[in-house]
């Protein structure tokens, strides 16, 4: 995967400035088709640094809108919104997390039960199916850490619907393996497909898409074509989007987590950071190569904000803000939010504060505050 360097801001900079200036061109009709890992992306393949904010999703949106302008860009920026969207949703809608830690457990529970069901599970994250796409699709997840968004969405209906498998198991295995592995994005999006994020409308691979959208590489059969969508006794409930604090005048210490590593562009008003430290918390059971990312994105990210508040950064080790009030970016739902201290004080993004408000329901919500986010 010649398109995923190493992560780091630097990285994901070249990589917006290649997208821009090849395939960003034919994004909107290209987008969908997977000609396989040795090809060369149709996506932009940013997705490694946005999850990481090593690059925001203000500069990717401002940079395609000044490249292509409102007609060109327009796709591209639905695909980037969309991630915004999924976090801020899973903001209002927490109990979707929570829910899905416990369906996995469950579903680990019933694999230890149930021999047939364990024997399906294995077979798929072996690639053991036997099914065109799926297997190829499991290895190279395994060996890339990476999946074009269509295969995704394809691997993830063919998982629920056809093996018959728990889609939260499913999602826990994308979590474990993907580069750009997104609480709020990959919870969503596994939803999604099973119809329990837009009631009961299931995301259907078929298999005349899979051909038409590999060129024809593959050509599954015995997929379920019509299934239902899946069911769940309680939908996640609507709470309040939480409200962000506001940094405090005079020295404080700086918490950078894996949710924001832009330190440089953060909310910080009248602060002035003479501390910085640095929280890694990875995701369960993390393949190696992901929990690497994090650790090069961390310490690039720490490179960079000692040299912009010329102060010393390092690990957040015990006691390491001193007596310092500790200021950090909002961590949406997930492993670095559960992990940050009671006591410290959140900042908020204009970015987070003007489209979250707007992703407690569907997606179309959302599209109606892009003029504003592009500061039209």
């Amino acid at each position: 995967m010649s398109h995923i360097r190493p992560l780091t801001r630097a990285a994901g900079l070249a990589r917006l400035s290649e997208f821009l200036g090849g395939a960003g061109v034919a994004y909107a009709a290209d987008r969908n088709t997977d000609r396989g890992p040795r090809a060369a992306p149709t996506t932009s393949a940013l997705s490694p640094y946005l999850r990481r904010r090593l690059i925001t999703e203000a500069e990717v949106v401002a940079a395609a809108d000044a490249a292509f302008g409102d007609g060109g860009a327009e796709k591209f920026v639905s695909e980037v919104l969309w991630r915004t969207y999924f976090k801020g949703h899973l903001e209002t809608h927490p109990s979707a997390w929570t829910d899905y830690r416990a369906l996995v457990a469950d579903g680990h529970a019933r694999l230890a039960a149930d021999p047939g069901l364990r024997r399906t599970y294995e077979a798929a994250i072996e690639g053991r199916t036997g099914i065109d796409g799926f297997d190829d699709w499991a290895g190279e997840l395994v060996a890339t850490n990476w999946l074009h968004n269509h295969a995704r969405m394809w691997f993830a209906s063919i998982w629920i619907f056809t093996l018959r498998l728990p889609w939260a198991l499913g999602a826990d295995f994308f979590l474990r393996h993907l580069l750009d592995g997104d609480p709020a994005s990959n919870t969503l999006s596994w939803r999604w497909v099973a119809g329990l994020h837009t009631r009961g409308k299931p995301y259907v691979a078929r298999a005349e898409n899979i051909r038409r959208y590999t060129d024809g590489r593959f050509d599954p059969v015995g997929l379920d074509e019509y299934p239902d969508a899946l069911d769940e006794p309680m939908p996640p409930r609507e709470v309040p989007l939480p409200p962000a604090d506001t940094a405090p005048e005079g020295e404080v210490a700086l918490l950078l987590h894996l949710d924001d590593l832009h330190p440089e562009s953060l909310p910080l008003g009248p602060a002035r950071v003479v501390r910085i430290g640095g929280l890694i918390v990875h995701a369960d059971a993390a393949a190696d190569r992901v929990k690497a990312a994090d650790d090069a994105a961390m310490a690039d990210a720490l490179s960079r904000a000692e040299a912009h508040f010329g102060c010393a950064a390092g690990p957040a080790g015990a006691d390491w803000a001193g007596d310092l009030p500790v200021v950090t970016a909002w961590a949406p739902v997930g492993p670095s939010a559960a992990a940050l201290p009671d006591a410290c004080r959140r900042v908020r993004r204009p970015w987070d504060e003007a489209a979250w408000a707007r992703s407690t329901r569907g997606y179309s919500r959302l599209r109606s505050v892009i003029p504003a986010l592009l500061g039209r």
